[in-house]
């Protein structure tokens, strides 16, 4: 797919979302695109390798939450000063680095257990002039640092994310699961510490696919 196309793909993706994005910002997103390409072809970070589908299943797929996370943090009254967000088994950085260059003012921390996407995360950071942004290469477990969100895309049954990372979470944060379909069976067996306060279904541009976004809090 032409860089154009891509382009002209991702700002038509933008107006459907309603999300207002800098002439800067938008750049950022498609050199962000560009490095995933480059990268996977020697470390393989994602098994999607078509650039169409990166556009619309990566990168529209992780600006869709965009708008959910603003108004969770104002909700709670987080914008009014710093938002810290953990992503957990980011990957190539989905949707952490989206929400990083969105969000300049989220410090944005995405962790994974293999070292080569931590230091692919590293890499963007650098190369799109992101000081919000950093990769860490361990175990969700060992962190105890809180953050106001976790969030987390694709990665682990909500029983397994909540659980292994609830020693990040702050005392008022609130978990950020992105889900394909309503995952009822997950949220059947979450234990009675976890509560769902609200699932949000997600319409992604150009994705013909169910997406929810899971709101989580612990109790107690």
């Amino acid at each position: 797919m032409p860089m154009h196309a891509l382009d002209s793909g991702l700002r038509q993706g933008l107006v459907e979302l309603g999300l207002a994005l800098n002439e800067t910002q938008v750049q950022q997103l498609l050199c962000y695109l560009d490095l995933i390409q480059k990268w996977t072809k020697v470390y393989n970070l994602t098994a999607v390798r078509d650039p169409a589908e990166m556009l619309t299943h990566h990168l529209l797929d992780s600006l869709a939450a965009i708008a959910p996370l603003d108004r969770q943090l104002q909700a709670r009254g987080a914008m009014s000063t710093t938002a810290r967000l953990l992503d957990v088994g980011s990957g190539a950085g989905l949707p952490g680095i989206v929400i990083a260059l969105c969000r300049p003012d989220i410090v944005v921390h995405c962790v994974d257990t293999v070292a080569k996407k931590a230091a692919f995360i590293q890499q963007v950071a650098v190369t799109l002039k992101l000081p919000n942004l950093r990769g860490l290469h361990a175990r969700v477990e060992s962190l105890t640092e809180p953050y106001d969100v976790v969030s987390s895309r694709a990665f682990a049954s909500l029983v397994d994310f909540t659980n292994w990372s609830g020693g990040a979470l702050a005392g008022q944060g609130v978990w950020m699961a992105m889900k394909g379909k309503h995952p009822a069976g997950e949220i059947a067996v979450l234990p009675a510490s976890v509560e769902v306060f609200h699932v949000e279904q997600l319409k992604v541009p150009g994705l013909d696919a169910e997406r929810c976004i899971v709101w989580m809090r612990a109790l107690g």
